[in-house]
């Protein structure tokens, strides 16, 4: 983003306040929040701080990787601006979250989103080695592994982010949320296109399975412990092992009002 995009960001300016705010109340971490959000320049700087002390090892310092992530997110604005869009979706979405900074300082399936965003980039501009090295450190640390050359979208809430797992040809388009132990995966030993496409508005319970090259549709519903393994039609609930249609989804949008309970009655 350019300086004049960041004097109008919304998102940042509010975080900025709340922290202010935090340090106020909690001066225990006046240092962290300091070093964290306070004395940068714009959310960029601190998505790049921030997630570089994260990921950084013995091999890979965090300057080195804080300069990298900056590099992606100079070259191309629509990083930050879908790092943005995660945040929103957290905060609209998540009960539990009640400020704009919550997910960016301490909710980890953004911070795994983030990352990836970053490994895609690379992938994408041919540095394919950098990427798969970042992938396993994002597993490692977030204990979420998204294959670097996976298409996801913006507006995504991963939900507590443990044991999300996204294979090499999987897509998510926007406004999907994801509960945790969620696994996007191939069926076999099948190359070439062989992962889950992800429609727009879709909510995906905790422990769900979905596994072949199969199309969930936009807005559907996929209820937890489930394995899916056929297609799913757009606006339908789907539940069980394997999943079957048990009802229509109870809006347009599930993702976005992360109703997990389902109404099979008259099925």
């Amino acid at each position: 983003m350019s300086q004049s995009q960041h004097s109008t960001d919304h998102i940042w300016d509010t975080i900025r306040q709340e922290v202010e705010t935090a340090v106020a109340n909690e001066p225990i971490l006046a240092s962290f929040l300091h070093m964290t959000v306070l004395r940068h320049k714009s959310l960029d700087d601190v998505i790049a701080f921030h997630l570089s002390s994260k990921l950084a090892t013995s091999t890979m310092d965090a300057r080195t990787l804080m300069e990298l992530i900056r590099e992606a997110l100079d070259a191309d604005p629509q990083i930050g601006e879908a790092m943005r869009a995660d945040i929103q979706a957290s905060f609209d979405r998540d009960p539990a979250c009640t400020t704009f900074s919550t997910p960016l300082l301490y909710y980890k399936g953004f911070h795994a989103l983030a990352s990836y965003r970053i490994m895609h980039w690379l992938w994408q501009h041919g540095r394919q080695t950098l990427a798969l090295f970042l992938q396993n450190r994002i597993s490692e640390a977030f204990t979420v592994d998204i294959h670097p050359a996976a298409h996801i979208g913006r507006g995504i809430m991963l939900d507590h982010g443990h044991g999300f797992v996204v294979g090499e040809t999987a897509v998510i388009e926007d406004n999907v949320s994801i509960l945790h132990n969620v696994t996007l995966g191939g069926t076999g030993k099948e190359t070439g296109d062989r992962h889950p496409k992800i429609r727009s508005g879709v909510l995906i319970g905790a422990g769900v399975k979905i596994l072949g090259n199969i199309e969930v549709g936009r807005g559907a519903k996929v209820g937890a412990g489930s394995v899916v393994i056929e297609p799913v039609p757009p606006h339908v609930t789907v539940v069980g092992v394997p999943a079957k249609i048990v009802g229509m989804a109870d809006s347009a949008e599930p993702a976005l009002d992360m109703n997990q309970r389902f109404d099979c009655r008259g099925r």
